[in-house]
């Protein structure tokens, strides 16, 4: 195989996708094909920041081809993928075109997961994708002209509602409650912001379940201070129009729901013919393969793996970045009829925002604790360093520093009107029952 050109299909341009094609366009001999829905790669741990206003959507965001372009055994290909032939290792478009290769990377992401709960999908915005965060940011915005153009009509403090307590709904959570309290009062002057609240849900009794009780502790506290509602061990029954209603039967009135109540595989994993993992995701062997079908690995959130001690590896950016780069290089060994190697992931540790100067990290495989203004900095460089281009280190760290120095940067622009957003989450029209 190594005196002719080895093709390589890889189905999403994610953490996963990009680093293993990255990582292969070093070799001369192997074409790459790179096939996503989007033309850019989205930088998930920001997208929060996106919807809030704080950060601008091109800093999350990086266009794939610009990316790879220096590589010209790389192309890039805007299509979505509807199924998959393992045995043949061919994608199939939804438009009809076969793309075939002798190696098939399956790195297609993740959607969310509304668990069939009712209402969730017509009236909750989800945030894990830049078109999420981009419509919630518009919806956001959307309310609170809506208040300030009718004080009249708002007969109770305006309610934001996140359901789910991992990183996600933390983070969004923290973002909201930031904005609420520190945007300035000539932005939306004939409502009271500051009287705005912010309700976190979670079924679990805690938030940051994968945290240590120190940080999920510390994490609860600097919520409440910042007064954001904290209701856990609490499941959400129904979402409706005018509200979010509990299994207990408690109705919480709501203008805004977000949904950040976890992920499952992308339902291009239900045409592979096989029988899905945890997740709807799969199952792969120690090397990222898919057992039974040579030369097809599955990576990062599409995946599932697990350690030699049994132990399932989170859906994180870092072993999706790592997983993308052992993959290319296990197919380079492949190529040069090498023993493939098992994947070991390098645990660096977990972190989550929780608003200005205040957040958990726990580093290193040990998990050391750090919390506050350190863990705050540390999230900040961490992430800055992490961005794909150095335009975006340059400009992201820039809007970090103006929002922090020079006050909360809330865009005021509504670029992103949508009439259907009309028929999701309306105005409160429920009494709490406690």
């Amino acid at each position: 195989m190594e005196n002719k050109t080895i093709r390589i299909v890889i189905v999403g341009g994610g953490f996963a996708g990009l680093h293993c094609a990255r990582k292969l366009a070093g070799q001369n001999n192997l074409q790459i094909v790179v096939l996503d829905r989007n033309n850019y790669q989205q930088f998930q741990p920001l997208l929060y920041q996106v919807a809030t206003g704080t950060l601008s959507p091109d800093n999350a965001a990086f266009n794939l081809r610009a990316v790879l372009a220096s590589h010209r055994n790389v192309d890039v290909t805007m299509t979505e993928i509807q199924s998959v032939d393992l045995a043949s290792r061919t994608a199939y478009s939804v438009n009809g075109e076969a793309y075939q290769g002798d190696f098939l990377v399956l790195a297609a992401g993740a959607e969310p997961n509304f668990f069939d709960i009712p209402g969730v999908h017509e009236h909750a915005l989800p945030l894990y994708s830049l078109t999420d965060a981009e419509r919630l940011r518009s919806r956001l915005l959307e309310t609170l002209e809506a208040a300030d153009r009718e004080p009249a009509k708002q007969k109770e403090a305006l309610r934001f509602v996140v359901i789910g307590g991992g990183a996600t709904g933390v983070e969004i959570a923290g973002a909201i409650a930031d904005t609420l309290q520190r945007t300035p009062e000539y932005a939306f002057k004939h409502v009271n912001l500051k009287r705005a609240s912010v309700t976190l849900i979670d079924m679990a009794n805690t938030v940051l379940g994968p945290f240590s009780r120190h940080s999920q502790e510390y994490v609860a506290e600097v919520l409440k201070r910042r007064g954001v509602e904290l209701r856990l061990g609490a499941s959400v029954r129904e979402v409706r129009k005018d509200g979010v209603f509990l299994a207990d039967g408690t109705g919480i009135p709501v203008q805004l729901v977000i949904w950040a109540g976890g992920l499952k595989a992308a339902r291009l994993a239900a045409s592979l013919g096989i029988k899905a993992g945890r997740g709807g995701r799969v199952d792969v062997q120690s090397d990222l393969s898919v057992a039974g079908f040579p030369g097809v690995y599955a990576l990062g959130d599409f995946a599932n793996f697990k350690t030699s001690t049994g132990e399932a590896l989170p859906q994180l950016g870092s072993v999706a970045q790592q997983a993308g780069q052992h993959c290319a290089k296990n197919i380079i060994a492949a190529v040069s009829g090498k023993p493939e190697q098992p994947f070991r992931y390098r645990d660096k540790g977990i972190m989550a925002m929780v608003g200005r100067n205040a957040a958990v990290a726990e580093l290193g495989s040990n998990r050391h604790s750090v919390t506050g203004m350190l863990a705050f900095a540390s999230w900040l460089g961490v992430h800055v360093l992490l961005l794909t281009t150095a335009r975006a280190k340059i400009a992201t760290f820039w809007e970090w520093a103006w929002g922090y120095f020079g006050g909360v940067h809330v865009d005021p622009i509504l670029d992103r009107p949508d009439a259907d957003w009309s028929n999701q989450v309306g105005a409160a029209g429920i009494a709490e029952k406690v």
